[in-house]
């Protein structure tokens, strides 16, 4: 069995796709306090040692069995019949070797991968090395040896002391006592018959578990169990639960292979919010981590909020409820660092003056879409290249209204002003030097009609108008010197 290990699930910001699960919605987050057992059973062991008896009660508890009626029975059925078994010997070594095949004759049936709770295995035999670690260790303990876990990267077993000597015990084998060493098997004759032999493992990484850490292993690998199936609202409350019951441990463990309680309680919480975004319930993964970390403070609160509130706002700018999403943003700005809490001002802002922007049909509507962004670079809310994108995009949008209502030579003259105001661009000059060759084109154009009707003086005055308005353009002093040749031949 693969002894359960976890990592908070990661999202994108805006990269999240659905869950098949849906869900819960606001009125059925799960409880941020833990079963009141919890701190009953971790209080019992500060007041004295835990018996056997105490063990099986948590380990019943902690696979969310029944506690005090058939399963209790059946193990204290089961330690009765080992105290009276004939053949149980008093030498420690012995007798762990002798409960080990008990149990797998009289109560493990059916290796099985995730079958991590103790109540199951008196319901159908089926086992784990979580399961059948925790239920060796209790017998063992019912007869007097001295027994504690073992947790490997992903596995668990147990060791007993037998005098100066400490051997591993392989629960998920009948054959699995001190593992490595041969066993001899003799007919009643003593005759020898044949051996059985199990390799030990490699446990050179290893990590000695209390009794009760032991028994947390349920509470871990359920949770695995329920998040990998995208349970995570079970997956809370037993976070919760092992998180109080290993809360008063006298010498707790510090290993890379045993889930910190307090940091497996954090993901779980966060994975839970994760589970709401990703059912596209942003506006409840906010309200919950306003309350978890109220209860639970951690920074990673933060980047949590603000990846939730990002996507809902997202959301709410998309549908053009801009009102809604500054509202939303000032009411979770506290939970977000200054310069986080910026960022998003800056996505409203930006998405508010891109949709003005998009809507202009009037030279009115174009000048108060430019006080809009000149209001937002005074205030520093849009960082001055994207002010210049935007601002070009609205001038050359009043241009071509202008041009469209006035002419091109109000356009031109616009655009001038413009980049006289507010500095030259690329675009803007593009622009320009298109509303000048079209102005050209309408000079040009009169100019023609009056020349062909052999007007050469108002023809005359049209062009020197018109250079004056565009000086040194070339094609109106082409057209110059053909109505003063014009006039030339014609005073002749």
């Amino acid at each position: 069995m693969r002894v359960a290990a976890f990592a908070a699930l990661f999202f994108g910001l805006l990269g999240w796709s659905r869950l098949g699960a849906q869900a819960p919605s606001m009125g059925n987050f799960p409880s941020l306090e833990p079963d009141p057992q919890a701190l009953a059973y971790a209080g019992l062991g500060a007041s004295r040692p835990y018996s056997w008896q105490d063990l099986a009660q948590i380990a019943l508890w902690a696979s969310g069995g029944e506690t005090g009626s058939r399963f209790m029975d059946r193990i204290l059925t089961a330690a009765a019949e080992l105290e009276a078994a004939s053949s149980l010997s008093m030498a420690p070594r012995e007798r762990g070797e002798f409960i080990l095949k008990f149990i797998h004759t009289k109560l493990l049936k059916r290796y099985s991968e995730r079958q991590t709770r103790v109540d199951e295995i008196f319901i159908n035999g089926r086992y784990n090395c979580v399961s059948s670690a925790v239920l060796y260790l209790i017998l063992a303990a019912s007869q007097e040896l001295e027994v504690w876990g073992v947790m490997t990267r992903d596995h668990a077993f147990v060791t007993i002391r037998a005098g100066k000597e400490t051997i591993d015990v392989e629960t998920t084998n009948p054959y699995g006592f001190d593992p490595g060493s041969r066993r001899e098997f003799h007919d009643d004759f003593g005759r020898l018959t044949g051996f059985a032999y199990v390799p030990a493992r490699n446990y050179r990484d290893r990590t000695d578990l209390s009794p009760l850490e032991l028994i947390s292993l349920i509470f871990t690998n359920r949770i695995f169990d329920l998040e990998t199936r995208g349970h995570y609202t079970g997956s809370v409350t037993l976070a919760l639960n092992r998180v109080s019951l290993l809360s008063r441990r006298p010498r707790p463990v510090s290993s890379p292979f045993f889930a910190d309680p307090s940091q497996d309680l954090l993901d779980r919480l966060l994975n839970f919010g994760v589970s709401l975004v990703k059912a596209g319930k942003e506006d409840d993964a906010l309200r919950w981590a306003a309350l978890a970390r109220e209860r639970y403070p951690h920074a990673r609160w933060e980047e949590f909020t603000y990846g939730a509130l990002n996507n809902f706002l997202v959301k709410l700018i998309r549908s053009q409820q801009f009102t809604e999403a500054r509202a939303a943003l000032n009411a979770h700005a506290s939970a977000l660092s200054r310069s986080n809490a910026d960022r998003l001002s800056v996505l409203i802002t930006d998405a508010e003056l891109v949709n003005q922007s998009s809507r202009i049909r009037t030279v009115s509507e174009a000048e108060a879409s430019l006080r809009a962004i000149n209001n937002a670079q005074s205030s520093h809310s849009l960082a001055p290249a994207r002010v210049e994108e935007m601002r070009t995009f609205v001038l050359l949008k009043e241009g071509e209204i202008l041009a469209a209502e006035q002419g091109w030579q109000a356009a031109m003259h616009f655009l001038e002003e413009a980049i006289e105001r507010y500095g030259r661009s690329s675009r803007l000059d593009n622009a320009l030097q298109v509303f000048r060759s079209n102005r050209t084109t309408e000079i040009h154009n009169r100019f023609v009609t009056f020349f062909n009707g052999k007007k050469y003086d108002d023809a005359l005055r049209v062009i020197r108008e018109g250079l004056a308005e565009l000086p040194g353009n070339r094609q109106l002093q082409v057209d110059l010197a053909r109505v003063e040749q014009a006039l030339r031949q014609s005073s002749l």
